[in-house]
């Protein structure tokens, strides 16, 4: 047996005893770690999106909502093929395939963008999101079992780290080369229209979505190329058909700390997504700042959010996932809860360190549900990757609240999901005892 440093916490809370990455893994982890970067980049150019399309198609933000419903049911749709495809082809396949939607969807955009309907956006975006379902569902479960269960919350959190950079680098992209810079008044929409110029105006709004998410396929089919070359190494969680016909595991339906993550995860999407879905607007209606500008505020939540993963990684070396993510959680209500009450400046300060305590909260659900789940580990993952369901059914829920009252009040959405976090982490989020003692039972025989 090995001799691991000591020191570190599980996500159960006991001590550690393993290595972050295994000698020789490095590669493989290094190209799965990128993919979150990778798939950062278009979920918060959906936040671009979002407005671009409110100004370039005249719809309402229910309407604009749609944009994070059409991306997070391709979420749902296939996450769970994905887990069934994986536990018969591997990681490698799945991800391949992952990557290959991913270039698809962003290469839709062109003619999306030519046709100019609205419709073919979304299907562009649906398929983007469905290479994504199986990035997640492969990526996050490949780096929790590269190596030791023991390390597994620290080292999903390290490679979840990178998910924000990509995410800042895709508010960056949209504010700089989707948004123009030029918003009408009602005077001179008016004047538009009587020269016969304000439908060129509108083509024009659209078709600036084309050249960046070209790039961005480019980039994608550069990395599928890397990933297809590169050797990945078998695991332990990698099992045999016949092991995977002869399991007779509890099944996943009968584990609650997993169930309850499956909730969980549910109500944390949708409280990110719609946290960052209508930061923009909420500086624009309460600190007075044109779209641009308003998208640099948002590039600050990711960079906050980004500080709180780096710094978040390090803390789990001494506090358990789910007392570090209860706490986190139980914080986030409370400032959330303040931002609506108090609109204004106040309130942009509290989303923005909002976004800070939200950034152990992904991969410590995921990281929680997934433990001691043995063959059933892809199934699991895949399932959890499912509940991202929350950001397509929540965020139009605030676009309608926003829409009927204010969007101060439709941050009660977010509130709601972060109450729900914090009760799986401090109540719902370990093993069944009997289920402990097996997994206990288990670890003593490697």
């Amino acid at each position: 047996m090995e001799s691991f440093p000591t020191g570190q916490l599980s996500p159960t809370g006991r001590t550690q005893h393993g290595p972050l990455i295994p000698a020789g893994r490095f590669l493989p982890y290094f190209l799965v770690t990128a993919l979150f970067f990778l798939w950062g980049i278009p979920h918060n150019l959906n936040d671009i999106l979002i407005r671009q399309f409110m100004k370039s198609f005249e719809i309402n933000r229910l309407q604009a909502g749609l944009v994070q419903s059409a991306f997070y049911i391709g979420y749902f749709t296939l996450a769970l093929p994905a887990g069934r495809i994986m536990r018969r082809a591997g990681y490698k396949a799945g991800i391949l395939t992952g990557l290959g939607l991913y270039a698809t969807g962003c290469i839709l955009f062109w003619p999306a963008a030519v046709v100019g309907q609205y419709w073919f956006f979304l299907t562009a975006l649906f398929i983007i999101a469905s290479g994504l379902a199986f990035l997640e569902t492969g990526a996050s479960p490949f780096v929790a079992q590269i190596g030791p269960a023991e390390t597994a919350g620290q080292r999903l959190n390290l490679s979840q780290s990178f998910n924000p950079l990509g995410s800042i680098t895709g508010v960056l992209i949209g504010s700089r080369f989707i948004f123009s810079g030029i918003e009408l008044k009602p005077a001179e929409i008016a004047a538009l229209e009587a020269q016969h110029k304000y439908h060129d105006y509108l083509r024009s709004e659209q078709l600036r979505v084309i050249v960046p998410y070209l790039v961005l396929a480019g980039v994608v089919l550069i990395w599928a190329a890397l990933i297809a070359r590169t050797p990945f190494p078998q695991m332990g969680m990698d099992f045999s058909r016949n092991t995977l016909e002869h399991d007779h595991s509890l099944p996943l339906r009968k584990r609650k700390h997993f169930v309850f993550a499956v909730a969980a995860q549910f109500l944390y999407v949708g409280a990110q997504v719609g946290t960052w879905s209508y930061l923009i607007q909420y500086v624009q209606t309460y600190a007075g700042l044109a779209e641009r500008n308003a998208g640099y505020w948002l590039t600050g939540a990711l960079v906050a959010f980004t500080v709180g993963r780096f710094f978040s990684t390090w803390l789990l070396r001494f506090v358990p996932a789910a007392r570090l993510m209860g706490t986190y959680a139980v914080i986030n209500t409370v400032i959330t809860s303040v931002a609506v009450m108090r609109p204004g400046w106040i309130g942009v300060g509290c989303l923005i360190a909002a976004s800070f305590f939200m950034s152990t909260m992904f991969p410590s659900i995921f990281a929680l549900g997934i433990y001691g789940l043995g063959t059933r580990t892809k199934t699991g993952g895949a399932l959890i990757v499912m509940s991202i369901i929350g950001g397509a059914a929540l965020t139009p829920l605030m676009g309608k609240i926003a829409d009927t009252s204010t969007i101060a009040n439709a941050y009660m959405v977010p509130v709601g999901g972060f109450v729900g976090v914090a009760v799986y982490a401090w109540f719902l989020s370990k093993p069944e005892p009997e289920e402990e003692a097996t997994l206990e039972a288990i670890e003593h025989t490697i």
